[in-house]
């Protein structure tokens, strides 16, 4: 499969969706349902599927996360979300 391009506006693919999940703590746990099972999602990995919504292209998405953790790399950041799509997309959870 190949990498998003820049113009690519990643989505949930049919038959996904989110969930919430209760816990103890104060944070609500989100999870992604799909046909084989569920993701919990944390952390940055659920600050990249909240901004796939179809409509954000993927360069605004690494802009947006380039522009919250300007500290970090921001190729590494590129290239990180970009194999973190891939992988979901392998597991028909991501479209673009």
């Amino acid at each position: 499969m190949a990498a998003p391009e820049d113009s690519s506006q990643p989505h949930l693919a049919p038959g996904c969706r989110w969930a919430a999940e209760k816990t103890a703590g104060a944070e609500e746990t989100r999870v992604i349902l799909f046909p084989e099972g569920a993701i919990k999602l944390q952390g940055t990995g659920r600050q990249v599927l909240e901004r796939c919504d179809g409509v954000r292209t993927f360069a605004e998405i690494i802009a947006e996360l380039q522009a919250q953790f300007k500290e970090a790399d921001s190729e590494k950041i590129r290239g990180d979300i970009s194999t973190f799509l891939e992988q979901l997309q392998k597991k028909r959870i991501v479209d673009y």
